[in-house]
């Protein structure tokens, strides 16, 4: 029997990208999947992609979540319980500090931070109650870095490092594990899908994400992170080097950033 064989695995932002391919993923592997994000139609396209998988499909905009319990309500009556929480769903930027408005900043934080918080917090009773779980939060390599256009960005990724790492040694006498998953360059719409400063879609494709590792090959590497039970796993290439680049070579990796940036 693999890992995830009739495990109940609740995945927000669904509906493209890493998400998606992480649905896809995870059917494969036998896992019964509760599929969250804006759009339901892209929803059900991705529950058409699952093949045979049990798909609950659970609409929810992850920038103002009216209910968490009852969410939880719907999936434990179709389900009967939830034993992953991938924390997935989020939205990049693409502006400076002082040309973003604050509103652009709190749905950033909203969703890239507090959606997370706000549906771990409504699954763990269900968790502790069994001692069994995974919460899964997908944050950045900018959680570990500030980057110019992306301040609020970093900010929530940031904060998700902080509070996954503490949740993880609140809960470490549990059996409930915590993964925090960095991903580095995906070749995703990420770029494409990023917020401007007044809330509009930046359209424009970074050649950074378009020659970014496979969506398909990243969720792999996510699963096999799962399965290990693994407390922090950065994925991506040549990328991850900015991490180590930040912290012992610190003058040079802002000035190559800032070239970067220009791009």
């Amino acid at each position: 029997m693999g890992y995830f064989v009739n495990k109940t695995i609740w995945l927000t932002g669904a509906s493209s990208g890493i998400g998606e391919a992480l649905a896809i993923a995870l059917a494969k592997e036998g896992a019964q999947l509760v599929l969250s994000a804006r759009r339901e139609d892209e929803l059900q396209r991705v529950a058409n992609l699952c093949g045979q998988a049990k798909v609950l499909i659970l609409p929810m905009d992850l920038a103002d979540i009216k209910d968490a319990p009852a969410a939880v309500d719907k999936i434990l009556s179709s389900f009967g319980r939830i034993d992953i929480l991938i924390n997935n769903a989020g939205v990049s930027q693409r502006s400076k500090a002082i040309e973003t408005e604050v509103s652009i900043d709190r749905m950033l934080m909203e969703v890239n931070f507090m959606s997370a918080l706000t549906l771990t917090k409504a699954v763990l009773p269900v968790m502790i109650k069994n001692n069994s779980g995974q919460i899964i939060a997908l944050s950045s390599i900018l959680g570990d870095f500030g980057l110019p256009l992306h301040s609020t960005y970093a900010a929530a990724k940031h904060a998700v490092n902080g509070f996954f790492e503490s949740l993880a040694e609140e809960l470490s006498d549990t059996g409930i594990g915590v993964s925090i998953i960095s991903p580095g360059f995906i070749k995703t719409n990420v770029a494409v899908n990023a917020i401007t400063g007044s809330g509009s879609r930046y359209t424009i494709d970074s050649p950074a994400q378009q020659k970014g590792m496979p969506a398909d090959v990243c969720a792999t590497k996510i699963l096999d992170a799962m399965m290990h039970r693994k407390r922090k796993k950065y994925i991506g290439r040549i990328e991850l080097l900015f991490v180590p680049m930040h912290q012992y070579a610190p003058r040079f990796f802002y000035w190559l950033m800032r070239k970067l940036s220009k791009g």
